[in-house]
Order: structure tokens, then C-alpha cells, then sequence
């Protein structure tokens, strides 16, 4: 069925609409009034009846009895014959098919349907009452017959017996008239009453279907107030919930606003936290690059000094551009939806290396995208950066930094992991868990996380959080593809990475040096000192 534009299955009673469910219990209570109280009408009726049977049936009986008992003891067969004759006359309001006079040994003396049972005769027992007593009616509905006996006494002796049979079938007829008049009138109750009880439960229960309607929030959407004109008066039940529920949905908006602006003045926090550490990076290559132009100056007419100067400007300006787009990049508002692209997470690679060299950590950076994933970009580089920023914050000097990013047809994964002291369980529940009231902070990572939680949720995706080395942490991000977005890959920045001299593998595993060590790592050249 159909119901306020839904489709309901009525599988189950659970299920029904409280338009439905209501009719239907009253459909059933009234079935159940009535099976009762027909039941008690026919019992009662049936009682009457079998009683005035026997009243009629005991008179009769008597009348019979006082008239044939001087006739029996002469033997006066004629007499019993005017006696039966007269008295089927009189007794109209009951129907005696036939009666019968019987002597001591139960042979016929006189039968009003001597035709049937002949004088001389033995009466059949199947026609007598099944009871031995001396005056007994017998009632039998399924034969539609009432049979009896009542024995002729004479100064305490029996010298006879009066047996009989009476027709029922009008009793009999007369209480199915009754049932199906109780059955029809209750089955016409029952529908009338259940047709008012639909209506009036769904003029009742509209202004809870108008809740219902605004309490269901779609995914992107807010949740709506109540229209004015809806609200009803303020004096009855529905139009104080109505305002409660109203203000409720203004409290929920005011909330959202104010996380908002948390969120972004921690996005604004973090950046102002990598921008401190990048000034010194952006004044490194332009010392440099003022020495190579003095260089120029003095010796620019030499090739070979004019060759490596120009070479080092170039180095220091890409180094300069890179560390500039990446935090453009992450703090351009991602207005077009673009898909995450490998380059967009070689950035934070870039934006993280000052916090890196500053703290010496050693970071493990692994970047397994070979082409574009249908995840919007934006929201993956700030929940990947807050990660990262709270992986260097909880690490100590010389611990080990782990990044790594791999995707299948259908989820993204990305798990960053630290040796820090790890999350508090409280924390570790709640990032696995939905979204509470409120996050339970610990700290200066507490917002972070519950940025990256949000971010995490609003793209149906998990977080997973696993013990990682040294009673580190790790936390594993796992998004879903998402169908709706295009490929729309931005261009890379350049071949020059974290240092501007190697080109950061997307496929392979590989560490990068501690930043305050001047030395190789596993045979490798150092980036930071490049």
C-alpha cells in the first residue's frame, strides 16, 4: 500500500502505518466482543429453548398420563386411542410426530401412528430415551429430534409407559436466525467502526507524520524547521512540540556554525604552524640564490661559474615554487570537487618536511597512486595533513614518521603511523565509533582528529586505529570510491620533491633521512641537504 508518498509492505504488523495498526486492533477486539458475547446469546437461547421443551414436553407428559392410566388398567385399547387423538389436538405449541403406550414388558398397547407401530408390538429401543429413569426427555440436535418416557404408576406399581417423540427443527432453525443476525450485525459494527477509527487516528496522527517528514534528514542535508503556518497554536500539544522541535533544529544549526568555525580556525592554526617552519625554507634558497647572483656579478663571464649559478637560481626558485603551490593548494577551497591525484599527495610530503627536519624525525613515505581516485581531493589532503601534524606533535626527536597511501577499485587507504605514546582509549573508541555529542578532547590533537573524523564520515568512509611500532599509533583511513565525481587531474608541479633534487617514487617503499643528520641513509644522498 501507499501512505504520505511511501510504499509500505504489510509483511509484518510492525511495519504498518499507526493509521493501519489502529483500525486493525479494533478490528480485532471487536471480533473477539462479538465471538463472546454470540457465543453467550446462543447459550443462553439454547438454554430457554431446552427449558420450555421441557416444561411443554413435562405437561404434555402429565396431561397423557392422567388421561390414559385408568384406560391401561382395564386394557381399554379404544379409549388410549381417543386419549392420544384428543391430546394431539390441544397441544399445538408442540410438535409430537408420534406417542406411544406401553405396557410393563414394553409392548405396544396403543400408538397414536399405528401405522408405524403397530399394537402387539415391541417398541424399538433406538426410539426410547438412552436414560433409565422413570420420566425422561432426551434432546438430540444433530437428528433434530427430542425424545421421551414417562411410566404409568398405580398404587407404586408401574403398569406402563408413555414414550414419544417431539420435532425441533424450528428451535433449531430459530437459532441460526440468531447467529447469522449477530454475525452480520457485529461484521457491520466492525467495519463501521474500524472505517471511523482509520479516520480519526489519521486526522490525529497528522501533525506527527509532519514531524516525522521533518526530523528525516537526507545525506547533505540539514535539518528543516517547521514552517510557521504549520505550528498550530501555541496552547496545544503539537504546537509546543512543534516549537520545542523548532528550537531544537535552530540549536542544531547554531552547533554546526560553531564547528565550522572551529574547524577552520584549526585548519587556519595548522597552516600558520607549517607557514612558521616554510619561512625558513623559502630563506635558505634565496640566500643561496643572492650568492650565486653575486657570483654572477663578479665572475659572469666565465661559462662554467655562469652554468652552475644559473643551475643552483633554478634549483632554489622550483624549491621555492613547489613549497608555495603545495600550501596554496591546501588551503584553496576545493570548489570544482577534483579527484585526488598522486601529486596531491606528494604536496603534503612537502608541506610536512619542515616539521620533519625541525623535530629530526625520520619519515617513511610510501605513495602507491599511479593514476586518479574518485575521491573528492580536498577533504583527503586535510585529513591526511592533521594526521600528519598530530603524528609529528606526538613523536619524539628521532622517532619514525610513516605514510602510506594505496587505493583498489573501490576503497582508498591511507595510514599514517608514529612511535609517540599512542591514543587514549576513550580517543581510540571514538574515532572508530559514529559521531557523539561532542569529541572527547585530549590535548592538542583533540580537534584535529575530530576534523578528520568529520571529514572521514561526510565521505561514508572508516577510521581504524592499530597499534603501530614502538607502542606507537596507527591510523588507517578507508574511503570509498566515490561514482559521482570525473577525472579532472591537476598538473604536477614538477619533477622536484621534498628537496628539489629526486623525484619521490609513488610505488616503492623508502625512508627518508633524519634532517639533522649529514650523512647518507641506506646509500642514498640526503634530500634535506640538497
Amino acid at each position: 500500500m501507499r501512505t504520505r508518498g511511501r510504499t509500505i509492505t504489510l509483511v509484518h504488523p510492525s511495519t504498518w502505518p499507526l493509521t493501519v495498526r489502529v483500525p486493525a486492533v479494533v478490528v480485532l477486539l471487536m471480533l473477539i466482543v462479538s465471538a463472546v458475547i454470540s457465543e453467550r446469546v446462543l447459550s443462553r437461547l439454547v438454554e430457554t429453548q431446552n427449558r420450555h421443551l421441557t416444561e411443554l414436553t413435562g405437561a404434555y407428559l402429565d396431561g397423557i398420563s392422567s388421561a390414559v392410566l385408568p384406560h391401561v388398567l382395564r386394557e381399554d385399547v379404544w379409549e388410549i386411542y381417543d386419549v392420544l387423538d384428543r391430546a394431539a389436538r390441544q397441544y399445538t405449541g408442540l410438535d409430537v410426530v408420534w406417542t406411544t403406550v406401553v405396557d410393563n414388558d414394553g409392548t405396544i398397547i396403543a400408538s397414536s401412528q399405528p401405522r408405524v407401530h403397530s399394537t402387539q408390538e415391541v417398541l424399538p429401543a433406538s426410539l426410547q430415551p438412552p436414560s433409565p429413569a422413570s420420566s425422561s426427555i432426551s434432546i438430540n440436535e444433530s437428528s433434530g429430534f427430542s425424545t421421551f418416557r414417562r411410566d404409568l404408576v398405580h398404587q407404586g406399581r408401574a403398569v406402563g409407559a408413555v414414550h414419544g417423540q417431539v420435532r425441533i427443527q424450528t428451535l433449531i432453525a430459530e437459532r441460526w436466525a440468531v447467529l447469522m443476525t449477530l454475525i452480520f450485525t457485529n461484521v457491520g459494527l466492525t467495519i463501521a467502526l474500524a472505517a471511523i477509527g482509520y479516520l480519526m487516528i489519521r486526522r490525529m496522527v497528522r501533525p506527527v507524520g509532519l514531524l516525522s517528514d521533518h526530523m528525516q534528514v537526507d545525506p547533505g542535508r540539514a535539518v528543516r524547521p517547521i514552517p510557521e503556518h504549520l505550528l498550530g497554536p501555541e496552547t496545544s500539544e503539537f504546537g509546543r512540540l512543534f516549537r520545542r522541535y523548532n528550537a531544537l533544529v535552530e540549536t542544531v544549526h547554531e552547533r554546526e556554525r560553531w564547528l565550522e568555525t572551529l574547524a577552520e580556525e584549526e585548519r587556519l592554526a595548522a597552516l600558520g604552524r607549517l607557514s612558521s617552519v616554510m619561512a625558513h625554507e623559502i630563506n635558505n634558497p634565496i640566500g643561496g640564490m643572492l650568492n650565486a647572483v653575486q657570483t654572477l656579478r663578479r665572475h659572469g663571464h666565465r661559462d662554467d661559474v655562469r652554468e652552475s649559478s644559473i643551475k643552483l637560481v633554478e634549483r632554489g626558485l622550483v624549491g621555492i615554487r613547489n613549497v608555495v603551490r603545495s600550501a596554496l593548494a591546501t588551503y584553496r577551497p576545493d570548489t570544482d570537487h577534483e579527484m585526488l591525484t598522486p601529486e596531491h599527495l606528494d604536496d603534503l610530503a612537502v608541506l610536512i618536511r619542515p616539521e620533519v627536519r625541525r623535530k629530526g624525525l625520520e619519515l617513511h613515505w610510501t605513495n602507491s597512486l599511479a593514476e586518479p581516485f574518485c575521491v573528492p581531493a580536498q577533504p583527503i589532503r586535510d585529513a591526511a595533513l592533521n594526521l600528519l601534524l598530530n603524528a609529528c606533535a606526538a613523536s619524539a626527536p628521532g622517532a619514525a614518521l610513516g605514510f602510506d597511501a594505496r587505493s583498489t577499485s573501490s576503497e582508498l587507504k591511507i595510514r599514517v603511523s608514529d612511535e609517540g605514546p599512542g591514543l587514549p582509549k576513550n580517543l581510540r573508541e571514538w574515532l572508530e565509533a559514529g559521531l557523539p555529542e561532542k569529541p572527547p578532547f585530549e590535548g592538542q590533537g583533540g580537534l584535529g582528529l575530530w576534523i578528520v573524523r568529520r571529514l572521514v564520515v561526510d565521505l561514508s568512509g572508516t577510521i581504524t586505529v592499530e597499534p603501530g611500532r614502538a607502542n606507537g599509533t596507527r591510523i588507517v583511513l578507508t574511503i570509498p570510491a566515490q561514482a559521482h565525481l570525473s577525472a579532472a587531474p591537476i598538473p604536477r608541479l614538477s619533477n622536484v620533491t621534498l628537496a628539489g633534487t629526486q623525484e619521490l617514487s609513488h610505488v616503492t617503499r623508502r625512508p627518508l633521512d633524519r634532517a639533522d643528520r649529514g650523512r647518507s641513509n641506506n646509500g642514498r644522498k640526503p634530500l634535506a641537504d640538497a
